[in-house]
């Protein structure tokens, strides 16, 4: 076939499946994080290298999962002309044509088969055309999201200098079998994989470092154990099984250690689990129960739970003074998680014993706290995206427990597995 014919036909059918998707795909907009954008990006149509039906649906399944990957950082305001012909080629007459209202342009090339695809990825400066990423991404049909999620990432970054959360997973634990099991999917909600049959209880996943394996604990042999999963092995092994409770709170910034909680025969207390060694050490002593460590960025302090006051609260523990300060005084504090850039702890609570748990904000001094949900169910198990701009959390406000998505400041909130059955519990976020 000529190539304009494929120049034609390829438009018809994004044009189609352009406005199909879009239809599907919701945008949720907050009020705080990049309310207006300062870089415009032109996204060209990512041109299949033959006529298959097969090959246009995958160029247009790609662009689509980058356009929705773009839109939803909120680092970018995107431009598109999906009928234009010129924006299915990277030329100097494309670069002058889409200068007047972008700053870079985006362009991807696509190798299709059955068994494997490769993409070739561009992103270049307007006007003057100058390459700033040039990629190639080969891939098999099975990973045709991923690889568009990294080619985002690499996007984002090229741009901004800030690594992207696209390729990032969530994994969670829900209840939809009958039994509580680990799950595991996108930052989107798409992709969603059961990592665990178990036919028990299994709650409180976590993430090491790298985001190739996960924590949780398990009552599948009637104790509460915790369980790794090797994602890259796909294999599933006890790691830690003291009698009484275990339960991982978070590694150091190393990765060297572990926090977790244990009982071992009496009130649950923080401890410090060398990784290497399995070397144990109690951290937290004197201290009525504690639980849900947190480590900050750095690795010089630890956020927890005590109830050593009376209702549960968040407290601080400084590894080099060795020295523990309180932060809270609600009727209820629970569940804290650290940022990042360590400017903030998010954690669930409620100010009154009428009220339902809700998802706070304070700054690890305690001085400022605030709250971001409100009169909404009950709101619990926060945690941060990688880039500390947004929160995870379940909330019961539409019935059943599902798994919540917001922006830093409380804005734009909406469900991750809309789909997904069952009640869903204790969200973690990779790195």
């Amino acid at each position: 076939m000529p190539e304009n014919h494929l120049r034609i036909k390829f438009l018809i059918s994004f044009l189609f499946f352009f406005n199909f998707l879009n239809a599907q795909t919701d945008v949720y907009i907050g009020v705080e994080l990049s309310p207006e954008p300062t870089q415009k990006i032109f996204l060209a149509s990512f041109k299949p290298t033959t006529q298959e039906q097969g090959a246009i649906e995958t160029a247009i399944s790609i662009r689509e999962t980058v356009r929705a990957d773009l839109l939803y950082s909120r680092y970018l305001e995107i431009n598109e002309e999906p009928l234009n012909p010129l924006s299915l080629e990277y030329s100097k007459k494309a670069f002058k044509e889409f200068s007047k209202n972008s700053n870079y342009y985006i362009f991807s090339q696509i190798d299709y088969s059955s068994s494997v695809i490769s993409m070739k990825g561009y992103l270049f400066k307007l006007p003057s055309g100058e390459q700033i990423l040039q990629k190639k991404y080969t891939f098999s049909p099975s990973s045709m999201r991923k690889a568009a999620h990294i080619f985002s990432d690499d996007i984002i970054f090229a741009i901004t200098g800030k690594k992207g959360i696209a390729a990032s997973k969530i994994a969670f634990s829900n209840d939809s079998t009958g039994f509580k099991e680990i799950y595991m999917s996108d930052y989107d909600g798409e992709n969603l994989v059961r990592l665990t049959n178990h036919r028990s209880i299994s709650l409180l996943p976590i993430w090491d470092n790298e985001g190739y394996k996960i924590y949780y604990t398990t009552y599948k042999k009637r104790n509460p154990d915790i369980y790794e999963i090797d994602l890259r092995k796909g294999k599933i092994s006890p790691f830690s099984t003291y009698q009484g409770l275990n339960m991982s709170g978070g590694f150091s910034p190393d990765g060297l250690n572990m926090a977790l909680t244990l009982s071992r025969g009496s009130d649950p207390s923080i401890y410090i689990l060398e990784t290497r060694t399995k070397k144990l050490k109690k951290l937290i002593k004197k201290f009525s129960i504690s639980s849900s460590p947190t480590y900050s960025p750095d690795g010089k302090e630890i956020a927890f739970v005590s109830d050593i006051s009376g209702n549960p609260q968040l407290h601080i523990y400084d590894f080099e003074s060795g020295k523990t300060r309180k932060i809270t005084r609600l009727n209820w504090a629970d569940s804290p998680n650290w940022s990042l850039d360590g400017k903030w702890i998010v954690f669930s609570g409620r100010e009154t014993v009428r009220e339902k748990m809700n998802i706070f904000l304070t700054d690890p001094t305690g001085s400022k706290i605030k709250r971001l949900t409100r009169n909404e169910g009950d709101n619990e198990d926060p945690c941060f995206s990688p880039d500390g701009r947004f929160i995870l959390f379940t909330s019961t406000r539409r019935g059943r427990r599902e798994i919540f998505l917001m922006d830093l400041d409380g804005s734009a909130p909406h469900p991750l597995n809309e789909n997904l059955r069952g009640n869903s519990y204790t969200p973690s976020w990779s790195k």
